[in-house]
């Protein structure tokens, strides 16, 4: 084990520096923030002296050496708009998008797993047939297309939810979370299901291909011909084998959440790393965008160093020595 997370943490360091610089290339190429954060009737000495402020006058690769030398203090720059470092910015919208991330992932295990193994369990019968044609619409329905109709359903017609925002939050540990208010459960509501409704799809297909697959095991067959239960065989045979892929694919989507849950947060202003970065990039804010990818690729090598321990927990005969 030991071995496995020191070649996992080697590898881990080397993947972050390589897409450190091509974050930074990329930032650098969208466009000039001076365009943009400075007055057209500025003369060209505060022009310059702007430049020289930002940093921007020293040559690429100096930038990015010493974007990398700040960077490996913990300092990812300050942003251009809020004059605050950029890491902080992010950290306090966080708590915002890992709610709404985990609670469309929770929402996704809950909906999906039961349905899916229905839908495995008795593939003939009308109801996972209707399953299953149901779950193509979570794949086909546009993420900003369905967060409008329940705002129009379910805050406007009907009045059951908050449309927009947060609600009452409490801090902890210095960070506003709004799951611990039935204020802030009200208003994740909506956002979490609209995040959810692809992933709730792919739980349900994922798990009834699972299902019929291990259905077909010799030991399932064993199981039965021992004359066990068949809540025992699905429980304890069948269901435990099937998380193994829905651990990893679920797992590996919980950053994807992150990553993308940007259209939810526009829509219902979830004041999330989303809505943040949608901002920034608008002003061309490069430290917060910087910083954002940056925190997006450590949390996607994170969670595949998770995914991977939890997978062989899940089956002992997976081999973390084995594993690249």
């Amino acid at each position: 084990m030991t071995a496995f997370l020191l070649r996992r943490l080697i590898q881990a360091a080397a993947v972050v520096l390589v897409m450190s610089l091509l974050v930074f290339l990329g930032v650098f190429a969208v466009g000039d923030p001076i365009e943009i954060l400075i007055s057209p009737e500025a003369d060209q000495f505060e022009r310059e002296r702007a430049v020289k402020a930002l940093g921007l006058d020293l040559p690429l690769w100096q930038q990015y050496l010493v974007f990398l030398g700040n960077a490996l203090r913990g300092d990812l720059g300050r942003s251009f708009v809020f004059n605050e470092p950029a890491l902080k910015l992010i950290l306090e919208r966080m708590p915002a998008t890992l709610e709404l991330a985990i609670g469309a992932t929770v929402a996704a295990l809950i909906i999906g797993l039961p349905l899916g193994l229905y839908a495995g369990l008795k593939p003939n019968s009308p109801v996972s047939k209707g399953i299953m044609a149901t779950s193509i619409l979570g794949f086909s329905l546009p993420t900003f297309w369905v967060g409008l109709m329940l705002i129009m359903v379910f805050a406007v017609q009907l009045g059951w939810l908050p449309s927009t925002g947060r609600g009452e939050t409490v801090t902890i540990l210095g960070m506003r979370w709004s799951f611990l208010t039935s204020d802030g459960i009200a208003h994740l509501i909506m956002p979490a299901l609209n995040l959810a409704l692809f992933k709730i799809s792919l739980v349900i297909r994922l798990t009834r291909a699972g299902v019929r697959e291990t259905m077909l095991m010799d030991y399932v067959k064993f199981a039965r011909a021992k004359g066990l239960s068949p809540a025992r065989v699905t429980f304890v045979h069948v269901f435990k084998n099937i998380l193994i892929p829905v651990v990893t694919v679920v797992g590996l989507e919980f950053g994807g959440t992150i990553a993308f849950s940007v259209v939810t947060e526009s829509v219902f202003a979830w004041p999330g790393m989303g809505k943040l970065i949608i901002d920034s990039i608008n002003v061309l804010d490069r430290p917060v965008m910087v910083a954002y990818l940056m925190m997006i690729v450590l949390l996607f090598i994170t969670i595949n160093l998770v995914v991977d321990i939890t997978y062989s927990l899940l089956d002992p005969r997976v081999r973390l020595e084995g594993k690249q």
